[in-house]
């Protein structure tokens, strides 16, 4: 539980409305463990999510009222968002989908009783001040060609539409204040902190992925062609005749994937792509180096929870990483498969090396916001919007 006494909202709770889109894993485990920092101090907060979404994450458990809004520009999902935010005092969306219907769902929502008040209205009286928009941009969408053009467009309907965006690494606070955002801030999130696997556990991981005696690498994400995955797998040729062969497993599912396994074994490749999984912190754990190939990262999960679990990192320097991970990582250039086979077998090669990238990932770590300095953060700036601080 927070030490953070609850503020004094006077009799009514300030009421914050949560909404995600798609939602990925950086972006849903921050809004779980946001509503459940605001619920704490005090905070009314409704979660605006796809089922799926809540099934997984369950918002419901730390506190928060669920509306299940599906991931779509319709008519009637709008509706639906536009009814949950309907008295809201702050409303808060959670990437560049959401951003841009919440923006078109709360367009003509009068502003609730606290930001009224801030606008010169008693409570309860109607504003022509619409309620405030907060925006967090996790990440930055990947688009090719006329899709491109799009998502510029969807980029600017959110940066204009929002009264504060957050960007959770410098690069996409600078993307949101070229986009036309009035005020864009650095609100670095940082994913909670999985418990640590065993010894046990970490020696059952390997087993069942069948890496028991010969070097494990680990990579996650989704499957798509911004992740890098296939440089990757060119880089895993290096490899694949040694004796033992490392193994390189990739936790993730996406559009990519048919024609990733079809590589695989057309050419023999020692790469397992394992779909979806529950248990990444134990795979992790297990592994003798983590892989993070992406064309862009802003707040890379895998790059957090491989510095938390002391596992060496490869990423590329690209986008936020550098940011996130200072000098605990070997740096590559995306798109070099030759540099990064290197780079991983050179680490696999030098334990020295490993343990002081282990050390130095630990050491980083411990810079990164807490949970509870992440809920301040946000929490000062409802006040602000609300006219609280």
């Amino acid at each position: 539980m927070s030490s953070t006494p609850p503020p004094s909202y006077g009799q009514s709770p300030l009421r914050a409305v949560q909404v995600l889109g798609g939602g990925s894993a950086g972006s849903s485990a921050h809004v779980r463990s946001l509503a459940a920092g605001l619920v704490e101090r005090g905070v009314r907060v409704t979660v605006c999510a796809p089922s799926e979404l809540e099934r997984t994450y369950d918002f419901a458990e730390v506190g928060a009222d669920v509306v299940t809004v599906p991931r779509r520009s319709d008519p009637v999902s709008i509706a639906a968002l536009r009814a949950a935010c309907t008295g809201a005092d702050i409303v808060h969306a959670h990437g560049l989908h959401a951003a841009v219907r919440t923006a078109f769902a709360v367009s003509g929502i009068p502003a609730g009783g606290r930001s009224a008040g801030r606008l010169g209205v008693r409570p309860g009286e109607r504003s022509a001040g619409r309620v405030p928009l907060v925006v967090t941009w996790h990440t930055r969408a990947h688009a090719e060609g006329a899709r491109s053009h799009v998502v510029r467009l969807m980029e600017r309907r959110a940066a204009r539409s929002a009264s504060v965006v957050l960007g959770t690494s410098s690069d996409l606070v600078d993307r949101a204040r070229s986009r036309g955002a009035r005020d864009a801030r650095l609100a670095p999130v940082t994913v909670p902190a999985p418990r640590p696997p065993d010894d046990f556990h970490e020696s059952k991981a390997k087993a069942e992925l069948g890496a028991v005696g010969r070097p494990l690498l680990m990579a996650v994400g989704s499957l798509v062609p911004h992740r890098g995955y296939d440089v990757l797998l060119d880089a895993s040729r290096a490899w694949r005749d040694l004796d033992p062969a490392p193994l390189l497993t990739i936790a993730g599912e996406g559009s990519e994937r048919a024609a990733l396994q079809r590589r695989i074994e057309a050419e023999d490749l020692p790469v397992q792509l394992l779909g979806r999984r529950d248990d990444i912190s134990e795979l992790l754990a297990a592994a003798d180096v983590a892989v993070l190939p992406s064309r862009w990262e802003a707040r890379s999960v895998l790059a957090q929870e491989a510095l938390r679990s002391g596992v060496p990192l490869v990423a590329t320097g690209v986008g936020g990483i550098p940011e996130l991970v200072g000098d605990a990582a070997e740096f590559v250039p995306y798109g070099d498969a030759e540099t990064l086979a290197r780079t991983v077998l050179g680490l696999l090669d030098d334990p020295e090396r490993r343990a002081e990238l282990a050390e130095a990932g630990l050491r980083q770590a411990a810079t990164w916001p807490t949970a509870d300095e992440t809920v301040a953060q946000v929490l000062s700036v409802y006040d602000e919007l609300t006219g609280q601080g």
